[in-house]
């Protein structure tokens, strides 16, 4: 997904990890909530509340799922899930874009 149409953006962005991690929640008319967002070079962990599918909209990067020992690489055009309650840990070399949909 590179586009999203008919969209309510919101202008607070959220920053994460000192900004290496800046997003923005995105409302579809359905009522659905998406994050779209930008992880600059960086060794990050983040915690889910809900299940989520990442999709990678431009760089590639490694990661980790909770409980796992294996890194898995991931570029522009493929996404990764990751369980409600949960975490992953991601490490990028370069800007990785991505769009976050809450499952």
């Amino acid at each position: 997904m590179t586009q999203l149409d008919n969209v309510t953006v919101l202008a607070k962005a959220a920053v994460y990890f000192d900004g290496a991690c800046v997003s923005h929640t995105v409302l579809l008319a359905d009522g659905t909530r998406k994050a779209v967002g930008v992880i600059l070079p960086a060794s990050l962990t983040f915690t889910t509340g809900v299940p989520e599918r990442m999709e990678i909209t431009a760089g590639s990067c490694r990661v980790r799922l909770a409980g796992s020992e294996d890194w898995t690489e991931y570029a522009a055009g493929s996404s990764f899930e990751v369980a409600g309650d949960s975490s992953f840990d991601v490490e990028t070399d370069a800007q990785l874009d991505y769009i976050c949909s809450y499952l």
